[in-house]
């Protein structure tokens, strides 16, 4: 899982940016919101981003906060809702407009979006009212992250990809003396502690 990429900004075409590290050019697509907000060509960029795989694609998506990456995957996890239409509505308000959108359940606000009808502004009402309580208890802070090296960075990405929850995760780094580990050998420590 690649959790996050940063590197030179190369290539800037809507939807998708270019981001060169170390002789590789990432192909990452973002939202239109977030696209009119890069920095030029030439500047360096760090984004979260969420590795889909399908039978015909790999695509990487790239997010500028941890709260968008993780509503778009909260997202993702609802039955007709794509990733296309989780970056649509990404790119149609922040992740605090859309979680008053779902408290207040107002199903109109979202029927605004492109891509969503009655019935999936609905579902989305019904099915993410739920999941919000837990998607705010689990959320890692920016400030939380701030001060994680990279290789405890990937480490936590890769256990959130195997379907342990950020808060646990949370719990069990803090436990862990990571100063110059590497990625594997901090997941293999950290499912160690998990598991006992």
């Amino acid at each position: 899982m690649i959790g996050s990429v940063k590197g030179i900004v190369s290539l800037k075409e809507p939807p998708i940016v270019m981001v060169s590290c170390n002789g590789i050019g990432y192909e990452i697509e973002v939202s239109t919101s977030l696209f009119h907000h890069l920095p030029d060509k030439g500047s360096s960029i760090e984004l979260f981003t969420h590795l889909q795989i399908t039978e015909n694609s790999h695509t990487l998506y790239g997010f500028e906060k941890l709260r968008d990456r993780s509503l778009f995957r909260s997202l993702l996890k609802i039955n007709g809702v794509g990733a296309k239409l989780a970056l649509a509505i990404l790119s149609a308000m922040s992740v605090e407009e859309f979680h008053a959108n779902i408290k207040n359940e107002d199903s109109s606000s979202l029927m605004r979006i492109s891509g969503v009808g009655k019935k999936t502004a609905e579902r989305l009402v019904i099915e993410m009212r739920d999941k919000f309580d837990s998607f705010e208890a689990e959320m890692p802070t920016e400030k939380d992250l701030s001060g994680i090296e990279n290789s405890k960075k990937e480490a936590f990405d890769a256990l959130l990809a195997l379907g342990y929850k950020a808060s646990d995760v949370n719990k069990v780094m803090s436990k862990l003396k990571t100063t110059d580990k590497k990625t594997d050998e901090i997941i293999r420590m950290a499912l160690k502690k998990a598991n006992n």
